[in-house]
């Protein structure tokens, strides 16, 4: 079976074919600056093909499907030779909300209940139902498609995770609450570092650390996440690349009126502006450290508050689950920042972790593994996530379920079943 995953944004796309009956990527891709006056097309394929186009206008999300069927049947830089091999396509929603708790088959009812939580998620939500609309659109109606939403794996926190202490009309009204992105990475990670350490995910008590230019913490017992950094949106938890985390609240009614600004001039200060940008005025962590290593005391300073803060919720999300068997480090910076890892777990030396210096340094650019000392009391593990191959096998199981209950001549099929 052959899964085409998709990772739709307002201007881009990003794509990947996979075999599932290997788990190998055949290839992926990105379609960058959809309707725009130029946009930016490539591929890269398993056995180091690779095309680009960075001056073919891309209409709208449609235009951007039909390049993907082009390039992948391609004479050149094709991995099949024909689209009825394509099995089936999954979709990464940011938002279910507390409607959708696990990946479902696409249904006109579920386009409604993504469309319905716009609100919540107008950045995402919008660009990602434009995208399932214009592959239905391609591809026709027929080919099932599958949609593997963000906060559906931290649908089994607690309400007392979840609740914000803010009047319950709002929560009842208006839906006001935690729900945690990420998931999908996070999920991945967390039975893929229980399987490198042979143990059953049941047994485990995991804090995941999702680290990259957006990032969150989420705390998995017995599978089950009991609470996550993420909130309501992307905004909350620990400081990011330009995301402020969070603040007490008097912070942003103060900021709004001492400089008369809209809502929506302060929502782009905070998630667009702050963050490390707004402490160092580096975006990108990489800058950041070289002006660290010039000694410049706002860059410095980033680092020493991220760790500080990422160190912060390891330890309360421990005392949440009264204690913790492994930590990892994932995403960007998780995977390839050394000294994130090491300033960051020297905070947590009371729970007896110790991270092996040499094996830390040497855990980057694809490299993946245990990086705590043989005494370590805590685990600690780089992992490199993989939230395609996640949605992809999602997307499989369901389909595996649709043709399970077509044999069986099933006309309605029990969404428990899937």
């Amino acid at each position: 079976m052959k899964v085409l995953v998709i990772n739709a944004g307002s201007s881009s796309l990003k794509y990947q074919l996979i075999d599932m009956d290997t788990e190998k990527m055949l290839c992926k891709g990105n379609c960058e600056r959809i309707g725009m006056d130029t946009g930016r097309f490539g591929v890269k394929t398993f056995d180091g093909r690779h095309f680009q186009d960075l001056k073919t206008p891309i209409a709208n999300h449609k235009a951007a499907f039909q390049k993907v069927t082009e390039i992948l049947v391609h004479p050149k830089y094709g991995v099949i030779k024909d689209l009825s091999e394509i099995s089936a396509v999954g979709h990464r929603v940011a938002q279910g909300g507390d409607l959708f708790k696990t990946s479902v088959l696409i249904t006109d009812e579920v386009k409604k209940g993504i469309e319905s939580l716009i609100p919540l998620a107008p950045l995402h939500n919008r660009p990602e139902l434009d995208a399932i609309n214009a592959c239905q659109e391609v591809f026709g109606t027929e080919l099932p498609m599958i949609a593997v939403f963000d906060t559906s794996f931290h649908s089994t926190m607690p309400q007392k995770a979840y609740i914000y202490p803010i009047p319950w009309e709002y929560y009842e009204k208006y839906k006001i609450r935690r729900y945690g992105f990420h998931g999908t990475s996070h999920r991945y990670v967390a039975h893929h570092v229980a399987h490198l350490m042979h143990q059953p995910i049941d047994d485990l008590k995991i804090i995941s650390c999702h680290i990259g230019n957006g990032s969150s913490i989420t705390a998995i017992a017995n599978g089950k996440v009991v609470d996550t950094s993420m909130g309501l949106t992307p905004l909350d938890g620990f400081m990011m690349g330009t995301r402020s985390g969070a603040l007490d609240p008097s912070v942003v009614t103060y900021i709004m009126k001492q400089e008369n600004l809209t809502p929506d001039e302060m929502d782009n200060i905070l998630n667009r502006q702050s963050g490390v940008l707004g402490v160092s005025g580096y975006a990108d962590d990489r800058d950041v450290t070289d002006a660290e290593i010039k000694g410049e005391p706002r860059a410095v300073l980033a680092h020493q508050l991220m760790f500080y803060q990422i160190a912060k919720y390891i330890g309360s999300y421990a005392a949440a689950m009264n204690g913790v068997d492994v930590i990892t480090f994932t995403a960007g910076l998780g995977e390839n920042q050394p000294e994130l890892r090491y300033d960051a777990c020297r905070y947590l030396r009371f729970l007896g972790v110790k991270i092996d210096a040499v094996v830390n340094d040497e855990t980057i650019h694809g490299k993946e593994g245990k990086v705590s000392t043989f005494d370590s009391q805590i685990p600690v593990y780089v992992i490199n996530t993989n939230e395609e191959l996640m949605i992809a096998r999602d997307t499989r199981a369901i389909v595996d379920k649709l043709k399970y209950a077509k044999t069986e001549d099933k006309t309605v099929i029990d969404p428990e079943d899937i």
